[in-house]
C-alpha cells in the first residue's frame, strides 16, 4: 500500500511539473437552485475541465471530485483569514480538515489565501502573509508541500500606471506586506494569482481603452499600444495587465515567479442603460479569444511563448449575488448546466465544448489506457445499444483499423444518440468532449454536416426515462450509466483478458 500512495504521489508530481498553458474555472455557489456536487463534476467532465477553482474548501464538492484527476484549487475565505492568521494551530487544522483528509484522491494543486486582501480587506493585511505562512507549515508538516502551493489573488488593481507595462509598478503603501509575500512566493516556487478583468478597465476608462483592445480583436498595426521603452506591441488588455505584474516585480528584482489569472472572463447581461457592453456577443468574443489565447501557449509580449494558465469567471451564473444584473451574469452555465450563450472556440481541442454553433464530438481521450479503451468500445457496441456495423472490415469506418479510432466512432455515436447529454461523453474516463470533427472521407461522424446522429443507436437506451421520478441527480445518475460505469468497464476488461489467456 505504501508502494502505491508513492507511485501515486509521484505521477501527481510529474504531472503537475509539467502544466503548461490550461484553462481553468472558477466554481461559485451563490445560486438559488445550486446543483449537487454529482451534477456538477458531471458538468466538468462533459465539458473535459481538468482545472477548478473553489471559493471554499466545501467537503462535499471535495468528496465528488475526488478519483477524477481534476485539479483543484481551494480557498481560505476572507472571514476565516482572522483566526488562522492569529493561529498556527488553526492554520494546522485548516489543512488536515480541508486538505489532507482528501488528498491524493483530490488533486489539490493550491490554496488561495483570502481573495483580494490587500485592496478589498486592507485592516486584514497585516495577517495575510502570518496565514500563509502558518498554512505553508502545515502542509510541510504533512509532507504536502511539494504538491500543493500557497498564495493569494490579488486585483490588478494593486498595480499603478499599468501602461506603458514596463513602467508599471506596485502600489508603495502596499510595499511592508507585498514584497515579502513576492519573497516567499519565489522561495517555494508558487504563483501569484492574479484577478485580470478586461470589462472592468474598459468600463472605468471613459473611453480611453478601446471596446475591441479589450475583447482580443485584431487591431491595425497603427491602433495597437506600443510601449516607447520596449517598443513591444500590445493588441489587448489582459497581456498588458500580465506583463505589468511581470515588470512590477521585476522592479522589486523577483523576476523567477509566474503570474497565474486566478479570475477572467465578461457578463453576457447588464443593465442596458448603464452597463450597454454587458452582452453575449461580447462575453462570446472575450472568452473565446480569451481560451485560444491561452491555449495556444501565445504567451505575453514579454515572455512570448510562456503559458499564462488562466481560470474563467465562472461556471455558473449566480443569481443571488449583490449589486448589478452584470454581477450575476458571468456564468457560463446556468443552474440547470445549459450554456448561457454559445462559444466559439472551434480548434482549440478538448475543452469547454459549448460550442454548439461549430458542433461537438465526443473520442477517445489522447493518451487513454487502450484496453480500457476495448472495455468501453465494448460497452458502446454492446449493452450501449451503438450500431457498430460500420466498424467491420470492408466498411466506411474500418479505416483507420484501431481502438482508438473505433472507439472514437462508438463513443460519438453513443454521445449523440444520447442527446449530447451532460456525462453522455465519459466513459469512466476515457472519452472527452472535442469541437473538431473527427470523421474521415467516407467515415461521417455523427453530428458532422448537421446529421444528429439518433439513428445510430439500436434499440431503447440503456438510460432512465425521462418521467424518472428520481430525484434532483438523475441526471448524473443518467451520466453514469450512459458513459459507463466504472464496474462495467472492469468487468468487461478482465472479460477481455480472460478470452485472450
Amino acid at each position: 500500500m505504501a508502494v502505491l500512495l508513492l507511485l501515486l504521489l509521484l505521477s501527481i508530481s510529474a504531472v503537475h511539473a509539467d502544466e503548461g498553458a490550461y484553462i481553468g474555472v472558477n466554481i461559485g455557489t451563490a445560486l438559488s437552485a445550486m446543483p449537487s456536487p454529482t451534477q456538477v463534476v458531471a458538468l466538468l467532465k462533459s465539458q473535459n475541465i481538468r482545472h477548478v477553482r473553489l471559493y471554499d474548501a466545501d467537503a462535499s464538492l471535495l468528496a465528488a471530485l475526488a478519483n477524477t484527476g481534476v485539479r483543484v484549487v481551494v480557498s481560505v475565505p476572507n472571514e476565516q483569514l482572522l483566526a488562522i492568521g492569529s493561529s498556527n494551530a488553526t492554520a494546522a487544522a485548516w489543512v488536515a480538515r480541508n486538505v489532507a483528509a482528501h488528498f491524493p484522491a483530490v488533486n489539490i494543486s493550491a490554496i488561495a489565501v483570502g481573495s483580494e486582501v490587500l485592496t478589498s480587506m486592507p485592516n486584514a493585511a497585516p495577517l495575510l502573509l502570518p496565514a500563509i505562512r502558518f498554512l505553508q507549515s502545515a502542509l510541510v508538516a504533512s509532507n504536502l508541500d511539494k504538491f500543493v502551493k500557497v498564495s493569494t489573488p490579488h486585483s490588478s488593481s494593486i498595480i499603478l500606471d499599468s501602461f506603458p507595462p514596463s513602467q508599471a509598478f506596485f502600489n508603495r503603501s502596499l510595499d511592508p506586506v507585498l514584497t515579502p509575500l513576492l519573497r516567499f512566493l519565489q522561495s517555494t516556487s508558487s504563483p501569484l494569482f492574479l484577478n485580470v478583468y478586461p470589462y472592468y478597465d474598459y468600463m472605468e476608462s471613459n473611453g480611453v481603452i478601446p471596446l475591441d483592445y479589450a475583447l482580443f480583436r485584431a487591431l491595425p498595426p497603427n491602433k495597437e499600444a506600443v510601449d516607447a521603452n520596449t517598443l513591444l506591441h500590445y493588441t489587448n488588455v489582459f497581456d498588458a495587465l500580465v506583463d505589468a505584474a511581470y515588470f512590477a516585480m521585476a522592479y522589486l528584482n523577483v523576476t523567477n515567479v509566474q503570474v497565474v489569472v486566478l479570475e477572467s472572463g465578461w457578463p453576457h447581461k447588464g443593465d442596458p442603460s448603464t452597463e450597454p457592453d454587458a452582452t453575449t456577443e461580447n462575453a462570446d468574443t472575450y472568452n473565446s479569444n480569451l481560451v485560444r489565447h491561452v491555449i495556444n501557449s501565445t504567451g505575453t509580449p514579454k515572455h512570448p511563448g510562456i503559458p499564462v494558465p488562466t481560470y474563467l469567471y465562472e461556471l455558473y451564473d449566480e443569481d443571488q449575488r449583490p449589486g448589478a444584473l452584470s454581477e450575476k451574469s458571468w456564468g457560463l452555465f446556468d443552474s440547470t448546466g445549459l450554456p448561457a450563450y454559445t462559444l466559439h472556440i472551434t480548434g482549440s481541442g478538448l475543452l469547454l465544448a459549448n460550442d454548439t454553433t461549430n458542433q461537438t464530438f465526443c473520442v477517445a481521450r489522447e493518451g487513454a489506457d487502450p484496453k480500457m479503451l476495448q472495455a468501453a468500445l465494448d460497452w458502446a457496441c454492446g449493452p450501449g445499444k451503438v450500431d457498430c456495423s460500420v466498424l467491420m472490415q470492408g466498411q466506411a469506418c474500418y479505416d483507420p483499423d484501431s481502438v482508438e479510432s473505433h472507439a472514437s466512432y462508438a463513443f460519438n455515436a453513443y454521445y449523440h444518440g444520447m442527446g449530447m447529454g451532460s456525462g453522455t461523453c465519459y466513459f469512466s474516463g476515457v472519452a472527452a468532449i472535442t469541437t473538431t470533427d473527427p470523421s474521415q472521407g467516407s467515415c461521417l461522424f455523427a453530428g458532422s454536416g448537421g446529421k444528429n446522429g439518433t439513428s445510430l443507436l439500436n434499440g431503447t437506451s440503456l438510460a432512465p426515462s425521462a418521467n424518472s421520478t428520481a430525484d434532483q441527480s438523475g441526471s448524473t445518475r443518467t451520466a453514469i450509466l450512459a458513459g459507463a460505469s466504472f464496474l462495467q468497464l472492469l468487468v468487461l476488461l478482465m472479460s477481455t483478458t480472460l478470452q485472450l489467456l
